[in-house]
């Protein structure tokens, strides 16, 4: 195990999360004479959302440690949430003796077989001596291609066995950067000189890929709008004339859509088209070709075939289109992307109480700074996320996309402020996922980690009771603040931390600049509980060109048409 601590510290991990047991205490006895920072959580799955977060923002291997049995399968829905998002993390569990494995000894429980479904790689060490290489290439895997999950499980005699190292001879094993093929990349720009309506889609894989630079560098040099996708968001800034929002049936803008309809082209890089993006795909694909850069193969044709595809890292890909394409400047078609920018958008400047949900959204906007660090998870608050707030710069915008696990915001929030202890962190979350994960805060009180929770709360299952409308139906939708439900900010207070209830527009600007203050002042976790509108629905549709809300009324649709 002490080998195994030393191979962890080359690997870049300073932080881990976890939580003691019996099964897993040689390890643990390693750690103590290390450098490596142990965050104790108070839940398994909340240990492998920390490790998440703090792996989105630094772009290394985030580490979660359990004991057997139970502590494995709590971190199931941690690594399925690493798989669909491509978050590099290795979750660490103990397990009982080798010889006791087949007898069903106390919590033996066959975690690999478990885990291989939501992993890169699931693997029991067998012999001590293999306890350096296997977590070598578990490094490696978690890193290389699509990035991953990974699960070590260690039998407590093996942790207590030896072998040779010599930590001077060893080193992180090589992690592979694809190039494109040059005759695809010249294809590629053929289409693209040649399209009168060109989009640049921009996924979560130039984010992953650092990758940010290449792609202004591109679309700048070629005069091409870019749109992200919700993965994407912050590889692109949203300022950038440029910039042509986000296409989707739930997390999307207007003019996103209809830029994207308009569109005769799509350079889609690190993009995996997830159904939430593209909806409907007769009317995603109609009218437009595609060409699909990813590092993973099998991606491409996954959803559906592109004209063309190229396997690359999205930073090479990106360079190579940058250095073969012609200089363009931007054109009419640019200009129509902006013009669409300016006229298709969603008012946000709402005075009515209840608050409206916009209202929230354009408060964030206006009073955080662009180097903040936003964390939010699944729900109407996301989809409003997604709709109306604006990101700048790349691993600000931490979002889990695909999985969408209720109660990722909080633990992911700590995970982001261990890693970067000078950004200011804030997680966005609905009330009802707040509550899944909330004994995270006493970790955050207890550590002194400080960062913002901002609860959007509409005092019930609002997406759910949303969907049910679409089935003319609304039962068992009865979660409610007022009837005995939970007061979040005794709940706050009884772990120590400040906590604030805002029910006018025109509070939440105060509410914010306290929190933010007092957070920093107390090194504690402080929540803003925004009391929204209970009906509120989020705009969404079936497919891009029927984007409505459910209930339409003339202050959510577009303020020109």
């Amino acid at each position: 195990m002490e080998a195994v601590v030393s191979v962890m510290e080359s690997e870049g991990v300073d932080t881990v999360f976890g939580i003691p047991g019996a099964a897993i205490l040689p390890l643990y006895s390693a750690l103590r004479t290390s450098g490596i920072r142990h965050i104790t959580v108070r839940h398994e799955e909340g240990g492998t959302h920390a490790a998440d977060g703090w792996a989105r923002v630094t772009g290394n291997v985030g580490v979660c440690i359990g004991t057997s049995g139970p502590a494995g399968t709590n971190m199931i829905t941690g690594l399925y949430t690493a798989l669909a998002d491509s978050i590099p993390i290795i979750c660490i569990t103990g397990q009982a003796e080798r010889a006791k494995l087949h007898q069903e000894a106390f919590q033996a429980v066959d975690i690999v077989e478990i885990a291989k479904p939501v992993t890169k790689w699931a693997v029991q060490l067998k012999e001590a001596a293999q306890a350096p290489w296997v977590f070598r290439e578990a490094f490696r895997v978690a890193r290389s291609g699509r990035p991953g999950p990974v699960l070590i499980d260690l039998p407590i005699d093996v942790q207590r066995g030896l072998c040779r190292y010599d930590p001077e001879l060893d080193g992180p094993l090589p992690v592979d950067v694809p190039e494109p093929a040059p005759e695809r990349i010249r294809a590629a720009v053929d289409m693209l000189m040649s399209a009168r309506r060109p989009l640049i889609l921009a996924g979560g894989g130039v984010v992953i890929a650092d990758a940010a630079d290449e792609l202004r560098a591109l679309a700048e040099h070629t005069g091409v709008p870019v749109q992200v996708t919700l993965m994407g968001k912050g590889s692109f800034p949203e300022d950038h004339e440029l910039f042509a929002g986000m296409a989707g049936i739930q997390t999307q803008t207007r003019w996103g859509n209809q830029a994207f309809l308009e569109s005769d082209l799509v350079l889609a890089v690190g993009a995996r088209f997830g159904d939430r993006h593209t909806g409907n795909l007769d009317t995603y694909r109609q009218g437009r070709k595609f060409i699909h850069v990813d590092i993973e193969p099998t991606q491409l044709g996954k959803v559906f075939e592109p004209d063309l595809g190229i396997v690359s890292h999205a930073r090479t890909a990106l360079a190579a289109l940058r250095a073969a394409a012609p200089a363009r400047q931007a054109g009419e078609w640019a200009a129509r992307v902006g013009q669409l920018r300016r006229t298709l958008v969603r008012r946000d400047d709402f005075d009515d109480v209840p608050i409206k949900p916009p209202r929230v959204y354009r408060e964030l906007n206006e009073y955080f700074p662009a180097d903040t660090t936003f964390v939010t998870a699944i729900g109407l608050y996301q989809i409003w996320s997604g709709q109306f707030q604006h990101t700048q710069l790349p691993r600000r915008y931490l979002v889990c996309g695909q999985a969408g696990p209720l109660g990722w915001e909080v633990p992911a929030a700590m995970g982001v402020k261990c890693a970067h202890p000078e950004r200011t962190v804030v997680a966005v979350a609905g009330d009802y996922s707040f509550q899944f994960l909330m004994e995270e805060v006493a970790v955050a009180a207890q550590y002194r980690i400080p960062f913002v929770i901002v609860m959007v709360n509409n005092e019930y299952l609002g997406l759910i009771r949303q969907a049910e409308l679409a089935y003319d139906m609304n039962y068992a939708v009865d979660l409610h603040y007022g009837e005995g439900g939970i007061d979040h900010v005794k709940v706050m207070d009884a772990m120590g931390c400040p906590a604030r209830r805002v029910e006018r527009p025109g509070d939440i600007a105060g509410a914010l600049e306290w929190a933010a203050k007092e957070s920093e002042a107390q090194q504690l976790p402080v929540l803003v509980e925004i009391m929204v509108e209970r009906e509120a629905n989020a705009a969404m549709g079936p497919a891009l060109d029927a984007v409505k809300e459910f209930e339409p009324v003339p202050e959510v649709v577009a303020a020109a048409d």
